[in-house]
C-alpha cells in the first residue's frame, strides 16, 4: 500500500469515526459501526489504527496539532490558538461529544499526551536549551506543563458551550500564562 492510499484510508476512518461520534457517546460506536461507515472492512480498520481512540489520537494529532504547530515553530503562540480554538469550534458536535470521554483513554488523557509531544517537538526542534539554573525545567517539564493548562482552558471552553470566541479564549490564556497568579488574582 502506497503512502498516499495509506493515509486516504486513515483519513477515510477518521471521518467516518467523526460523524458517529456527534451522533452518539464514544462507547456507543463500535468499530463495526466506523468499518461499515467508512466502506472497509474490519482487518483493514485493524491495519490502521488498534482501536477507535487511537482513531481519536489520529483526529487531534493532525486535524488539531499538526496545523498549528508551524505557528509554534515561528513564535506565533496566540495565533496558533486561536487557530486551534476555531477548528474545535468548527467542529462543536464532535469536539462536545469527545470532550465527555471518560476514563483511562478520556478526550483529556489523550489531548495532554499529544499536545505535550507537540509542545516538546516545537522545543526540539527550536534547540531551545533549558538552563542550568534550575535543572529540573527541563523540556518535557515545560512541554507537560504547557499541555496540562492549554487542554484544560480548551476542556472547560467546550464544556461550557463555547462561551466566548476563540480569540477571546487565546487572549485569556495568554494573559494568564504570562502573568504570575498573584497578579491575575489582584486584577479580578
Amino acid at each position: 500500500m502506497t503512502k498516499e492510499k495509506r493515509k486516504d484510508t486513515d483519513k477515510i476512518i477518521a471521518e467516518s469515526f467523526k460523524a458517529l461520534l456527534r451522533k452518539y457517546p464514544m462507547e456507543k460506536i463500535t468499530v463495526k459501526e466506523i468499518t461499515e461507515s467508512a466502506g472497509v472492512i474490519r482487518p483493514t480498520f485493524y491495519n490502521h489504527f488498534k482501536d477507535k481512540y487511537d482513531v481519536l489520537e489520529y483526529v487531534i494529532w493532525n486535524e488539531l496539532l499538526l496545523v498549528i504547530k508551524p505557528l509554534l515553530l515561528n513564535d506565533m503562540v496566540n495565533e496558533g490558538l486561536t487557530l486551534l480554538f476555531n477548528n474545535i469550534k468548527n467542529d462543536k458536535e464532535f469536539y462536545s461529544n469527545a470532550v465527555n470521554i471518560e476514563g483511562q483513554n478520556s478526550f483529556g488523557i489523550i489531548a495532554r499526551k499529544l499536545v505535550s509531544k507537540m509542545l516538546l517537538e516545537v522545543i526540539e526542534e527550536k534547540n531551545i536549551v533549558t538552563h542550568n539554573r534550575y535543572r529540573w525545567l527541563t523540556g518535557n517539564v515545560i512541554a507537560e506543563y504547557y499541555a496540562q493548562s492549554m487542554c484544560y482552558v480548551a476542556e472547560i471552553w467546550i464544556k461550557t458551550g463555547y462561551l466566548i470566541t476563540p480569540a477571546e479564549l487565546s487572549e485569556i490564556y495568554e494573559y494568564i500564562s504570562r502573568h504570575s497568579m498573584v497578579d491575575v488574582i489582584g486584577e479580578l
